[in-house]
């Protein structure tokens, strides 16, 4: 790794927002529940709290995949394809309507190794959000960068591995092309593998429009919330293949011992397309 990427291993950023009212019903509204339903001082679910204090970016600083420039926001690893891989998460607390939080990102590493599918980068990301300078949220979160695929290359997938078959509830969902759409704009995800299908297919070499994966694990962690008693503490997440917009997923889940919950999604065809541990306290 070369001294100018080593040099942001450390370094840190602070974003605030407002815990506003506004933006809670709209994420209420992508979920299908009553917006209605949210007043000001209400807490919020556990792992929402990514929906909040996001970066925003400059126009001028969007990149043509539509992610920052490298070097904006996140280290300039010079590889153009950057997808996330996985997520370690602990939630002592809860934001409620009104607050003021703020988020501390910091760069935890950078890991650059040869991968089957050619030569990777892993960036890992830490952060910690606060509200009155306690804790609610702490998650170390994976992104991998690859090289760009040759002309006509198809993006490298993992071989496919069959999903359980020990679930003890299962939920479909159709990834509709709006949905998608309002859950990167409330994220703020620009990155156009999410909407743009010429670009997908011919600069990342997927077929088609790709799921955020970010998406994949709120609905997934909402379903283990619905389907478990007590409160959720933690999870670590880990996305496996890819899933495109426009499929039908398998949202599935059982309770194991001591309070936790594995869950995971697959696809049509019963393919293995991410897991979640989950972790509740009574």
């Amino acid at each position: 790794m070369s001294d100018d990427l080593q040099s942001w291993v450390g370094r840190k950023r602070v974003v605030e927002e407002d815990i506003g009212l506004g933006q809670v019903r709209r994420i209420a509204g992508m979920l299908d529940m009553d917006p209605a339903g949210f007043r000001r001082g209400d807490p919020l679910p556990p792992h929402w709290f990514v929906f909040f204090c996001n970066e925003t970016p400059r126009q001028s600083d969007i990149g043509t995949d539509g992610h920052p420039k490298p070097g904006v926001v996140l280290p300039p690893i010079p590889l153009p394809r950057r997808m996330g891989a996985g997520r370690r998460v602990t939630i002592p607390g809860s934001m409620r309507i009104g607050d003021m939080a703020e988020r501390i990102a910091e760069v935890a590493a950078i890991v650059p190794k040869q991968a089957r599918t050619g030569f990777i980068t892993v960036l890992t990301m830490r952060h910690t959000y606060r509200v009155d300078g306690q804790v609610v949220a702490e998650e170390e979160f994976d992104a991998v960068y690859r090289e760009a695929p040759k002309p006509g290359e198809a993006s490298p997938v993992a071989p496919p591995a069959p999903a359980p078959t020990d679930a003890a509830w299962r939920i479909e969902k159709h990834l509709s092309s709006p949905l998608v759409f309002r859950y990167s704009a409330l994220t703020w995800n620009a990155h156009r593998i999410h909407y743009d299908a010429d670009y997908s297919r011919a600069e990342e070499g997927y077929p088609n429009t790709v799921q955020n994966g970010g998406l994949t694990m709120q609905l997934l962690l909402d379903a283990a919330v619905a389907h478990t008693p007590g409160r959720l503490t933690g999870f670590t997440a880990r996305l496996t293949r890819p899933i495109y917009v426009g499929d039908t997923i398998t949202l599935c889940g059982r309770a194991s011992d001591g309070g936790k919950v594995a869950t995971w999604v697959q696809d049509r065809d019963g393919n293995l397309c991410g897991q979640l541990d989950c972790e509740f306290a009574a």
